[in-house]
C-alpha cells in the first residue's frame, strides 16, 4: 500500500483535519502507521484553505504559527509536547511529556480531586481476582503516555549515568553492587488513579541518551508482551528486556506483577545479570496510595554473586501510615547463601546505603534525588527519522488533547487508534495471516513464559534524543 503523499505547507487548514481511518496499515507482516498530520494535510489541501489553523491539531493555535521557519520544533501550550516540522512538508506529530520523577512534571500537575472515588467507580462491575491486562480506561485516567514510554524511560531518563557505572567497575563485587544501584534507579514514582495507554501491536519507541540507544517493540497484544533492546556505542553494555504485566483486582486494591525477564550483559567483563521486578500495588482502603512491592533478584552466575531485594511498607496502624517506599536486603555468594557481604537499606526515593558486614562501613548505594530528581524530556533530533509506529506519534492526538484537557477530543482520539488496530486483527485472522514482530524474535520457554530475543546486536542512534 502507499502512504499518503507528503504535503505541502501551503494550504494547509488544520481545522478541517481529523486522523485518517487508514492510521494503522500491515506493511511486510509488520504494523506501519502513517503520519495524521499527513492525512489531515492533504485533506485541507483538496479544500483550498490559505493559512493554518491550530485549534484541532497538536499545535496552539496563535497567530506567530501561521508561517513557521523551516526545520522548526513548534512547542504545543506547554513545552512538553512538541509538533515536528521539516521544510516544506508535514512530519509526524510526536508529542513527548516529561519522564515520570521525584520533582514536578506530570505527578504534580495529577491530583484532581475525589479521585479514589472516581477509580473505585471504574470497577464496580469487576469481579475479584479478574485479569485487568485489557480493561479499557477512559481517557480521563491516562497518562499521556504509552506503556513502551514507561518501560523506556526507565533505562534512558536518568540523572547520572549509573548503566555506564555498571561497566565500569573495577571487580565483580563493585559491578554488582552497580548493577542493584541501577536496578533501583528503574522504580519511579507511579501516580494514583493514572495508568498509561495500553500499547497497540507492533508499536515502537527508540530513544538515545548520549551513547545509550533504545528500542523498545510491543511484540504481543494478547497477551500483552513489551520487549526491550539497549546498547551502547562502545559495546560494553546491552540489556534485554522482556515484560509482560499481569494486573488484578482485589476488591480494595490491584497488584501488577510483572512477568518475564530483564537480562544485562557486561561484555567486557563476560558477565551475564538476570533481574526481576517489584510488583506495583496500587491501595483504595483504608487509604488510596500506590506503591511497588514484593522481591527482587540480582543473579549473576558468571561471578557467583548475587543479591536480594525487598521493597516493603514499614510498619503502619491499621493501614495507616508508615513508610510505603522502603528497599531492603544483601548482597552474598551463591555458593554461601548464608554470609552476607553486604546489607542494603533505605528508601528508593531518598537514599539507600550499602553496609560493609565486615568492615563495619556504610555507604551511599543510591541516591534518588541525582538519579531522578529532575529529569529531561527527551526532543525530537531527526524529524525524517520519527517511525510511524512510534508511541509519541501513535498517541500523539491523545496525548496533545489530553495535554489540553480536551477530554472529549482525547477519547475520540484514543477510540480510533483502539479501534483501527482491532479491525487490522480481524482482518489478520480473516485472512490467516500470522503478524511477527519487526525487531525481536519471541517465543514462550517450557514453562509458558515468553521470551524475545533482538534480532540486530545493537540498537542503531534514534530520531529522539534526550538532550544533555
Amino acid at each position: 500500500m502507499e502512504l499518503p503523499k507528503k504535503a505541502r505547507r501551503r494550504g494547509i487548514d488544520r481545522s478541517a483535519g481529523r486522523r485518517s481511518s487508514e492510521h494503522l496499515r500491515t506493511v511486510a507482516g509488520s504494523w506501519l502507521i502513517p503520519s495524521c498530520s499527513a492525512a489531515r494535510a492533504e485533506r485541507a489541501r483538496e479544500e483550498g484553505s490559505e493559512g493554518i489553523d491550530r485549534r484541532s491539531s497538536s499545535a496552539p493555535a496563535a497567530s506567530s504559527l501561521l508561517a513557521p521557519p523551516p526545520d522548526r520544533i513548534i512547542l504545543a501550550p506547554r513545552p512538553r509536547a512538541q509538533m515536528v516540522e521539516s521544510e516544506g512538508e508535514l512530519e509526524a506529530a510526536a508529542v513527548l511529556t516529561p519522564p515520570l520523577a521525584l520533582e514536578g512534571g506530570l505527578a504534580a500537575e495529577l491530583r484532581p480531586a475525589n479521585l479514589a472515588q472516581r477509580v473505585l467507580s471504574l470497577f464496580r462491575n469487576v469481579s475479584p481476582g479478574s485479569d485487568l491486562s485489557h480493561f479499557q480506561l477512559p481517557a480521563t485516567f491516562n497518562l499521556p503516555k504509552s506503556q513502551l514510554q514507561m518501560y523506556g524511560e526507565g533505562v534512558y531518563s536518568a540523572g547520572e549515568d549509573l548503566l555506564g557505572r555498571c561497566a565500569r567497575g573495577k571487580d565483580s563485587l563493585e559491578r554488582l553492587t552497580a548493577v542493584v544501584a541501577w536496578s533501583i534507579s528503574t522504580t519511579r514514582p507511579p501516580i494514583f488513579g493514572f495508568a498509561p495507554y495500553n500499547p497497540v501491536l507492533g508499536e515502537t519507541h527508540h530513544v538515545s541518551r548520549g551513547p545509550l540507544n533504545v528500542l523498545l517493540e510491543q511484540v504481543s497484544h494478547r497477551p500483552p508482551v513489551s520487549a526491550l533492546h539497549a546498547t551502547d556505542a562502545a559495546g560494553d553494555v546491552r540489556l534485554v528486556w522482556c515484560q509482560s504485566p499481569v494486573p488484578r483486582f482485589h476488591s480494595a486494591s490491584i497488584e501488577a506483577a510483572v512477568r518475564g525477564r530483564r537480562e544485562l550483559r557486561l561484555a567486557r567483563h563476560a558477565e551475564r545479570y538476570e533481574l526481576d521486578c517489584p510488583n506495583l500495588l496500587i491501595r483504595f482502603l483504608p487509604a488510596p496510595s500506590v506503591e511497588w512491592a514484593g522481591d527482587v533478584r540480582v543473579v549473576c552466575a558468571d561471578s557467583g554473586l548475587e543479591a536480594q531485594l525487598s521493597y516493603c511498607r514499614t510498619r503502619s496502624f491499621l493501614g495507616f501510615g508508615g513508610d510505603a517506599r522502603c528497599v531492603r536486603g544483601r548482597i552474598f555468594r551463591s555458593a554461601s547463601r548464608d554470609e552476607t557481604i553486604y546489607e542494603v537499606d533505605g528508601s528508593w526515593d531518598r537514599t539507600v546505603s550499602l553496609k560493609d558486614v565486615a568492615a563495619g562501613e556504610v555507604s551511599v548505594l543510591y541516591d534518588a534525588q541525582r538519579a531522578i530528581g529532575n529529569l529531561t524530556t527527551p526532543v525530537v533530533q531527526d524529524h525524517k527519522g520519527v517511525a510511524p509506529s512510534e508511541s509519541a506519534v501513535v498517541w500523539g492526538e491523545v496525548s496533545d488533547a489530553l495535554l489540553k484537557e480536551d477530554w472529549e477530543k482525547a477519547r475520540q482520539a484514543k477510540r480510533r487508534v483502539e479501534d483501527e488496530a482491532r479491525k487490522l486483527a480481524k482482518e489478520r485472522n480473516d485472512k490467516g495471516e500470522v503478524w511477527t514482530p519487526k525487531h525481536f524474535s519471541l517465543s514462550q520457554n517450557k514453562n509458558g513464559e515468553w521470551e524475545c530475543w533482538p534480532l540486530e546486536e545493537s540498537v542503531p542512534p534514534a530520531p529522539i534524543v534526550v538532550p544533555s
